[in-house]
């Protein structure tokens, strides 16, 4: 099976990445399952229902997301009625939206995805470590393929999950930075491991953002509007084989650019 994972997706930018993009790298690589980080998708900052249905439009089949995705309330409803939206498992009891889902993919077989937030540098969330145990407990034992988007600012936490989980899932992904890691591997347990899959949208910025705002705020300590950068524009993200066992095969980074 091969799985492709999309770095978060930035604004009008990284939607017009994975519309031009995607059908192009699903053909290229034979993908039958498609991962995407949205919470970003919608101006830089949130995700709207309609962006988020025309993301599923696209062909993606599940949306992770994380600390950004309560930016817009119209979001709400539409995490409490679709199961291929994701928002961060380890959020207190009672907060809308479902934490992991199970899908069947384009090869016919089963696979769960579930989204959890680090905690170092970010809110005091319930244990992404526990959390996940729990999670796994109440997966089916046939249930082989499954992916883990750790969306966390610290390399230490996202990688000390990748060693907790080797041998328990397929792959663990991290999201967040927006900057792509160089450090895919295959633990020796079996799973899959990258520190952070990258961003889909403008890589002349600074993590998508205008840099001359973000280099005001720097230098002055005063609050900016953030505004999407639109320049030199790619898809990143991750590609990963797994066999019908459950295990990583193959990581493979991706960084592919849009043509002006």
């Amino acid at each position: 099976m091969k799985i492709l994972v999309i770095g978060d997706i930035v604004g009008a930018p990284g939607r017009r990445a994975v519309d031009e993009l995607l059908p192009k790298l699903v053909d290229r690589y034979y993908i039958d399952l498609i991962v995407a980080n949205a919470e970003n998708a919608a101006g830089g900052l949130g995700l709207t229902p309609e962006i988020a249905q025309h993301l599923f439009n696209q062909g993606i089949d599940v949306l992770t997301s994380g600390n950004h995705i309560w930016k817009h309330k119209e979001i709400l409803p539409y995490l409490e009625n679709n199961h291929r939206l994701l928002r961060p498992a380890n959020y207190p009891p009672g907060t809308p939206g479902e934490s992991y889902t199970l899908v069947e993919t384009a090869a016919g077989e089963p696979a769960a995805i579930f989204n959890l937030e680090g905690r170092v540098f970010m809110s005091p969330l319930e244990c992404p470590f526990r959390t996940a145990d729990r999670i796994l407990a109440s997966f089916p034992p046939d249930l082989k393929v499954i992916l883990v988007d750790m969306h966390a600012e610290a390399t230490s936490e996202k990688l000390a999950l990748g060693w907790y989980l080797d041998g328990r899932v397929s792959a663990v992904v991290g999201t967040h930075t927006h900057v792509q890691t160089a450090d895919e591997k295959i633990l020796p347990g079996g799973t899959g491991y990258i520190t952070d899959i990258g961003m889909t949208g403008p890589l002349l910025s600074v993590i998508g953002m205008k840099k001359e705002i973000i280099l005001e705020r720097f230098l002055t300590q005063r609050p900016q509007t953030f505004k999407v950068a639109s320049q030199n524009i790619q898809l990143q993200g991750v590609v990963i084989t797994v066999d019908a066992q459950g295990r990583c095969q193959e990581i493979q980074r991706l960084q592919v650019p849009l043509k002006p």
